[in-house]
């Protein structure tokens, strides 16, 4: 008889500057859609926690993704709230991922990046995934990969193409390997630790997001009021949008109400399709001038206020 191989499992933090691709990347691993994703940088605002296992049986290894905000030079006290949830994921976290775009390099982003990176202790692994990789020569690539290692010590380096699957497999059979030796955390079949509120308002705030092409998507956010179960097995979900103008209310809601009915029904067929059920979702836009300074709605996103101070 063999033995069978312990079970493992840990938390792995993906880091990088807004679009680098991380949310494109945990949603891969996982092998279905909890994290928000658009051409929009800075859309994930939440640690939102996916679950991956790898392997089969007891012996299986469990991923826990913390799909961490973007981090960049922050101003309003939302962006510093969100750069420290990131710092924060990054500190809690068995293994660090760092993920870059090959073809946009050592920015300056990544330079702080880099610089922040020292302070989270020489005891963390540490990995650096190079992303976007079929938009770059192999000789750039390896120029890029020896100028990035020189300066940080990280302990693997990947190339990927998190949009198409290139050595996406390896980096996550790798992640397997090297985490504790331990119980799984989650129940085999859960993909994210997330209330349900949550990533249904999350669904919401990306059709959002997608739809207008202006700065308005930073300025409003979505939170689900009301879950009610069905008979029937349906479900009918209320959500509030909230911005924080009046004007902002008119291009939601778009001449007569045709915007906000084409989000919602956008919204309400992936919302179907992540739950595997009937869904009735219903949209109220409304104006809340200083949601951004309210400690409630930072709450509402797994965001601290306090840390949007300063």
């Amino acid at each position: 008889m063999t033995d069978t191989p312990p079970s493992r499992a840990g938390f792995v933090a993906l880091i990088g500057e807004p679009n680098a691709g991380k949310s494109t990347l945990l949603n891969r691993m996982v092998g279905a859609k909890v994290s928000i994703v658009t051409h929009k940088v800075q859309t994930t605002r939440a640690r939102i926690r996916g679950v991956a296992m790898v392997g089969e049986g007891a012996g299986a290894a469990q991923i826990v993704f913390v799909d961490t905000p973007g981090l960049f030079q922050p101003t309003r006290r939302l962006d510093r709230a969100m750069v420290a949830a990131a710092w924060s994921g990054a500190a809690d976290a068995d293994i660090v991922v760092l993920l870059i775009e090959a073809h946009r390099g050592i920015t300056e982003g990544v330079g702080r990046i880099l610089d922040g990176l020292s302070g989270l202790g020489r005891d963390r692994k540490i990995a650096l995934a190079i992303n976007k990789i079929d938009r770059t020569e192999a000789p750039k690539l390896l120029k890029l990969t020896e100028d990035i290692n020189a300066r940080f010590p990280f302990v693997r380096t990947f190339m990927i193409s998190a949009e198409k699957g290139y050595g996406v497999d390896t980096l996550r059979d790798w992640l397997a390997a090297e985490l504790p030796v331990g119980p799984w955390l989650y129940p085999e079949d859960q993909l994210a630790d997330l209330p349900m509120r949550m990533i249904a308002a999350e669904m919401t705030r990306e059709k959002l997001t997608l739809r207008l092409h202006q700065e308005l998507p930073y300025q409003l956010t979505v939170e689900t009021e009301m879950w009610t179960e069905r008979d029937d097995g349906s479900v009918r979900i209320d959500q509030v949008v909230y911005v924080t103008r009046d004007g902002h209310k008119g291009i939601i809601l778009g001449h007569k109400g045709e915007t906000i009915k084409a989000i919602g029904q956008s919204a309400r067929a992936e919302i179907e399709t992540f739950l595997d059920r009937k869904v009735h979702l219903f949209l109220q836009v409304k104006v809340r001038e200083n949601w951004l300074d309210e400690p409630e709605r930072y709450s509402e996103m797994g965001l601290d206020f306090k840390d949007g101070n300063g």
